[in-house]
């Protein structure tokens, strides 16, 4: 389907649905066009974009060159926004087209996605209830199918409630690593861009692109996938679910567990803790701070729950706002030690879905209730990423992988985990290997430096090192195959290894392996530890790329015993009754 194709499939589908409220600026049909066509001749140039063609969706608290940034509020910005924001740049440079600005609790204040000016968003399935908020509009799009992906953004959860309200894919990165420029900010210190997709892949995608350059960099330890057996932490109590919906995050502990993923029971007293802080404490001085003197100087033109939480935050005091800084710091130790051993978290994504009615009837209540499980993750530097998670009752039921800072990719991992499906053949389609697929993960494609290793023997998988290269969050990319210009020999080493050396095409063979992905900076510090004879050196694939792989000490490759002919090194332990006998040969020794 040509980029011309689809944005007039999209438009025929705004128009079908008749859900005005979602946007508050839809693009001329002609300028989505014309980007569309620019898009395709590229594509048959031969430029790379990795999302040609995809719709998009821009939440209107982010610039998009020509439509005015209203942040929902009419009066905030009455011309248009002169360049893109950063990050719709980098999706329109990778061939996404942009068709509109989407609806949103005004000023990003709100879970609910009804303080609006413009109508609530209705959720996609029961127009009685609520979309969920803030990036109510952006979140309704990817659900009806208007477009394939949407920005967002995050500060309290706006990235993740809606998409667990509307049975979407929401990825909330690390605090930074995309960038804020040409957003209208809710609370700067911890304001996240977010993306809204129908599935991981596609959100993926979008993620990869949108993490560009301008932005805070990955820490340089950061872990390119999760273990091969995660272990992840689930709350031990779940305050505020209905029955119906613990079964549903229950079923989803189980689909981890089947997957041997070990679950480990925490205390979640200081997330929800810091929770609270946000807006019962004097963390929401950033509020006012970000946009109160506008509140306050056009209060009639404000949502009046808006204008009642931003202009109260302006009282909060210095004292109280550096007492609760403190606190929540404390509470990001304890939450932080409750989390050690494990490589992410599992929670519910939000408490319920609520009615339309009901926010009228109680608009603060049910907007608290809702960020219980989502509240605190930016306050502690945390990443997440909100999955559909089937059905609670009449509810569609989501949960949230939530990781360290910089562990986005380790969040991905066990996201797809826990949304894989249950048939073996589709779940080996879709989830390779525990979680790992052999794409690279998108903070890979977002900046961090990695670096291609071959290992042919101790740090295969399964095999009795191979923790020292997930400890150091290293990647499982598949299998591998060198030239056929290697021997391999059983070193004289505990535990027993193998030794590769390229010996040349008269007397190589084609040696079997496996490649990992490591973060270049991991590279250095898993050389010197390196024991022994073992080293790190320039290793041929059978394809012709150079990649690089163990090697080891001449003297000690030469006393070894040649077992070549088994082709790898699984293969030769498997024969080990009859290697033992083996004895070092003339041509191990040439």
């Amino acid at each position: 389907m040509t980029a011309v194709e689809r944005v007039r499939a999209a438009y025929a589908a705004i128009a079908e649905v008749d859900r005005p409220e979602i946007w508050i600026f839809l693009r001329p049909l002609a300028d989505a066009l014309a980007d569309a066509e620019s898009v395709d001749v590229a594509v048959a140039a031969g430029a790379d974009m990795p999302l040609a063609g995809l719709t998009a969706a821009v939440k209107n608290n982010v610039d998009v060159a020509g439509l005015p940034t209203t942040a929902g509020c009419p009066s905030y910005a009455s011309t248009p926004a002169v360049t893109d924001a950063p990050v719709v740049t980098l999706l329109r440079a990778a061939g996404a087209v942009v068709i509109g600005a989407t609806n949103l609790d005004q000023f990003a204040t709100g879970l609910v996605g009804t303080r609006s000016p413009h109508g609530a968003v209705r959720d996609a399935r029961r127009p009685d209830r609520i979309s969920g908020g803030s990036s109510a509009g952006s979140a309704v799009a990817v659900a009806l199918g208007l477009v394939d992906v949407a920005i967002g953004t995050d500060t309290a959860g706006s990235g993740r409630v809606p998409a667990a309200l509307q049975g979407i894919v929401g990825i909330k990165p690390t605090y930074g690593v995309v960038s804020t420029g040409g957003v209208v900010p809710a609370c700067r210190s911890y304001d996240c861009v977010t993306v809204f997709a129908r599935d991981l892949d596609t959100a993926d995608a979008a993620m990869g692109v949108m993490a560009g350059p301008g932005a805070r960099p990955f820490p340089p330890d950061a872990p390119l996938g999760a273990p091969e057996r995660p272990v992840v932490a689930v709350p031990r109590d779940l305050p505020g679910l209905s029955q119906a919906w613990r079964t549903g995050f229950l079923r989803a502990c189980d689909r981890l567990a089947d997957r041997d993923v070990t679950l480990r029971e925490i205390d979640l007293t200081p997330f929800l803790e810091a929770a609270r802080l946000l807006y019962d404490g004097g963390l929401v001085a950033e509020r006012y701070d970000a946009v109160g003197e506008f509140i306050d100087a056009h209060r009639g033109e404000v949502d009046s729950t808006v204008g009642e939480i931003v202009s109260a935050a302006g009282t909060v005091s210095a004292a109280t706002l550096l007492r609760d800084r403190r606190r929540l710091d404390e509470l990001t130790v304890m939450a932080l030690a409750a989390l050690d051993g494990c490589d992410a978290l599992l929670l519910p994504t939000t408490t319920e879905h609520p009615g339309i009615a009901d926010v009228a009837g109680d608009p603060i209540a049910v907007n608290s209730r809702l960020g219980t499980y989502t509240n605190f993750c930016n306050l502690m530097d945390l990443c997440a990423v909100a999955v559909p998670s089937g059905m609670a009752g009449d509810d569609q039921f989501g949960v949230s992988v939530i990781a360290r800072s910089g562990a986005d990719a380790v969040a991905m991992d066990v996201a797809r985990l826990v949304t894989a499906p249950s048939d073996p053949v589709a779940a080996a389609g879709a989830v390779t290997l525990a979680g790992h697929s052999c794409g690279v993960p998108w903070p890979a494609r977002a900046g961090i430096s990695t670096t291609a290793l071959l290992v042919v023997g101790a740090h295969l998988r399964g095999q009795p090192l191979a923790w020292q290269l997930t400890g150091r969050g290293a990647r499982w990319a598949g299998p591998a195959l060198t030239a056929p210009l290697y021997r391999l020999t059983r070193l004289d080493t505990t535990p027993p290894k193998p030794g590769l050396m390229r010996v040349g095409p008269d007397d190589g063979v084609a040696i079997g392996g496996e490649l990992w992905l490591v973060g270049t900076a991991m590279l250095g510090d898993f050389l010197a530890a390196l024991p022994d004879p073992m080293a790190l050196g320039p290793v041929t694939l059978s394809e012709g790329t150079q990649v690089v792989g163990f090697t080891c000490a001449l003297d000690a490759w030469r006393d070894g015993v040649d077992i070549s002919r088994h082709g790898d090194w699984p293969t030769y332990l498997r024969h080990a009754d009859s290697a033992v006998s083996d004895t070092p040969s003339a041509e191990a020794r040439a």
